[in-house]
């Protein structure tokens, strides 16, 4: 067992590390920026060490100083969370070679699946099915360029090969577009990413977002813990999340979650991870795969009873998956709602001291969050600040239940998007499920 690990991320995510290391009786070590000397995992961790400035790139983003702080406190592992340097292939090595234990997956892995052009490669020998494109990077050939769309079908989306978080993507409607546009896409990935290299697929209309848990051990192991729907987004930001995904196709969806687990082995994953699809008509399209845990876990958790950050620490110990597949069952339903201090209305960040805190509780009601009476959110970073997750047996319940409790937080000092969260869990459409990536935009007029 890791005897202590480094907590290299901030916020709630950081906490909920602390609280799994703490039940593991692993001990702790809270990096943080100046600015962050008051977060809540910082006091709880056995010992805490300051990494730099407020700026990321000179604290949460600053690989030597995290390496530094794990070796002048003699850890044994360092858990990225999610965001910064969670899926940074280069850190991963860094951490390994210093003699440490990465807990997520090699950094030979995080390449290929951070390589889009890649992934769809490794997913499409390992059986996953993928969006129809084409499976490969677009040279200079214009004229074959061409005869690929044509053979796809126009609406056709290019799509940077390094790209994320919904930046270096175009939708292409026409043939007449179709070359400025990959070239528009090319410069913008170039300045963004440092790389240019761009793809190609069919253009779903009116998909949702769908995706798969999985936890692979690298020792030929693997399960899923079922699926999560992810539709409810904002410019390629998810907003509210639940599991399992509604409505979804029986055959479809077994043979999906086996491609998951198949993949997870034949590729020698290791860690948690999530296989992320378009769903449309039935059917189920690879776009990517995220190689560490994410924001949305906890759904995933309530209705499989599953510990995923644990899981995260055994796997990373070196143990071999304690859980069979067989023994995994979904239980009930769950929402979880992103709660983030910004301008309902406009999206706007809106940082500032928290004057009174109040978290709802009662049966099958959880709260992920660093928040506190007091504590004042500072502007360098994200703006989540807590995520209100609820599990009931039904659906309905579980919608009922995140209503009651929404209208029972408090987050006074600061405007918060909870006003947004109601108004989407009260919808008519959502309520029904399945609605699709583009209903919460049209929602909102954008």
């Amino acid at each position: 067992m890791l005897e202590k690990v480094v907590i290299a991320n901030r916020g709630e995510i950081a906490l909920r590390i602390l609280r799994a290391c703490k039940e593991l009786g692993i001990k702790t070590v809270a990096v943080y920026s100046k600015v962050d000397k008051d977060l809540m995992h910082v006091r709880l961790a056995d010992e805490a060490v300051c990494i730099g400035p407020n700026a990321s790139t000179d604290s949460y983003l600053n690989i030597p100083r995290i390496i530094s702080a794990a070796e002048v406190t003699d850890a044994t592992g360092i858990h990225p969370g999610y965001g910064f340097l969670a899926e940074n292939a280069g850190f991963a090595e860094m951490v390994e070679n210093s003699g440490f234990t990465f807990i997520g997956p090699t950094a030979e892995t995080i390449r290929v699946m951070g390589d889009k052009v890649a992934a769809i490669a490794a997913m499409q020998q390992s059986g996953v099915p993928t969006v129809p494109g084409s499976n490969g990077p677009l040279d200079e050939d214009n004229e074959r360029t061409i005869r690929i769309a044509k053979d796809i079908g126009y609406p056709v989306i290019i799509k940077a090969a390094a790209g994320g978080g919904g930046r270096g993507m175009r939708v292409v409607h026409s043939e007449a577009a179709l070359i400025n546009s990959i070239f528009v896409t090319k410069t913008e990935a170039k300045a963004a990413f440092g790389d240019d290299t761009v793809y190609m697929e069919k253009f779903l209309e009116n998909p949702r977002h769908v995706e798969v848990q999985v936890l692979a051990d690298g020792q030929g192991n693997a399960i899923h813990l079922y699926d999560r729907d992810c539709s409810m987004q904002r410019r390629h930001q998810k907003v509210v999340e639940e599991a399992p995904a509604p409505h979804i196709d029986a055959d479809a969806r077994a043979q999906v979650l086996k491609a998951c687990t198949d993949a997870c082995i034949e590729i020698g994953y290791r860690g948690a991870g999530t296989f992320e699809f378009l769903y449309e008509n039935g059917r189920f399209f690879f776009i990517e795969m995220n190689t560490r845990v994410q924001v949305e876990h906890p759904v995933s958790e309530m209705v499989t009873g599953v510990d995923i950050i644990k899981e995260q620490l055994l796997i990373a110990s070196g143990l071999p998956l304690t859980i069979k597949q067989e023994d995994v069952q979904v239980n009930g339903h769950a929402f979880e709602c992103r709660i983030n201090a910004e301008d309902p209305k406009n999206f706007m960040p809106c940082p500032g001291k928290i004057n009174q805190f109040h978290a709802p509780g009662g049966l099958g009601v959880r709260v992920d969050s660093h928040l506190y009476s007091g504590y004042s959110i500072p502007p360098f970073y994200d703006s989540m600040i807590a995520k209100l997750i609820t599990h009931a047996p039904t659906r309905e319940e579980a919608l009922k239940r995140m209503e009651v409790a929404l209208d029972e937080m408090i987050i006074d000092g600061i405007k918060t998007n909870i006003p947004l969260q109601k108004d989407i869990v009260l919808d008519a459409n959502f309520a029904v499920g399945g609605v699709n990536i583009h209903y919460l935009e049209k929602k909102l007029g954008l």
